[in-house]
């Protein structure tokens, strides 16, 4: 009996819903296929990814990937997960949970920073939340803050973490932007800087940050450094009086 349109079960859209084929091309395989992808994305961004460049670079045509990874958006799962690995996260047993948190913090952003496409696909790339990998670390995130004593864990790290990606994702844009001027950072900075002076002269509360605009034109990342820590401290001195509550 034919099972009637009505009572069809959808398919999850996700290469980890799907059994993965066999295939007569041990040459090339999957992780092969995933480790050139997510050079790609590093070297040339989102946009220049496509499966027919990446067969080329793989020396094999777009059918011979099909048959390892279904749709392009298959391969951003699997490439958001494999980098996923690269996320550091303190055990759950571990002394201070604000420096433990800390760090994992900072090594996400490590992450993404280095890879720079990451957070601009993490709510695109389909499920890429069941990767093993990506599953690992909110795994690993969740032991530490329930250690830490917080009754809703999840609410904790989507605090945290939404100020992480927000940041991460601002910062991977301007580096991006500073790469393709093909100068490095402290250059491009202070080529804009006289115009950013300029501006804020003729505003008041834009004067007032002249210190930081020169910080900025001499280390550049430090200042990136700076802002960062200091706002995963505001954000965690609010998690701690909650916890302490």
């Amino acid at each position: 009996m034919s099972r009637s349109k009505g009572t069809e079960k959808t398919r999850i859209p996700s290469v980890w819903a799907r059994e993965q084929r066999r295939t007569d091309q041990p040459a090339l395989s999957r992780d092969a296929i995933v480790r050139e992808a997510i050079a790609m994305l590093d070297a040339e961004g989102i946009e220049a990814l496509s499966m027919r460049k990446l067969g080329a670079r793989l020396n094999a045509g777009a059918t011979s990937l099909y048959r390892h990874v279904a749709t392009k958006d298959e391969l951003m799962e699997l490439a958001v997960d494999e980098v996923a690995a690269e996320i550091h996260v303190p055990p759950s047993d571990s002394p201070d949970w604000r420096a433990a948190v800390t760090e994992a913090a900072g090594s996400f952003r490590t992450t993404a920073l280095r890879h720079p496409w990451l957070t601009l696909v993490l709510g695109q790339a389909g499920l890429a939340y069941l990767g093993p990998n990506y599953m690992s670390f909110s795994e690993r995130l969740a032991a530490l803050f329930t250690a830490a004593g917080f009754p809703e864990p999840s609410r904790a790290i989507d605090t945290v973490f939404s100020y992480v990606i927000g940041m991460s994702t601002t910062e991977a844009a301007w580096l991006t932007t500073v790469a393709r001027s093909g100068e490095t950072e402290s250059e491009f900075v202070a080529r804009l800087l006289p115009t950013a002076q300029q501006v804020s002269a003729d505003y008041d509360h834009l004067a007032a940050a002249g210190p930081e605009t020169s910080a900025q034109a001499a280390d550049p990342a430090k200042l990136r450094d700076d802002k960062f820590t200091y706002g995963l401290e505001v954000v965690l001195d609010g998690l701690a009086l909650r916890l302490a509550k």
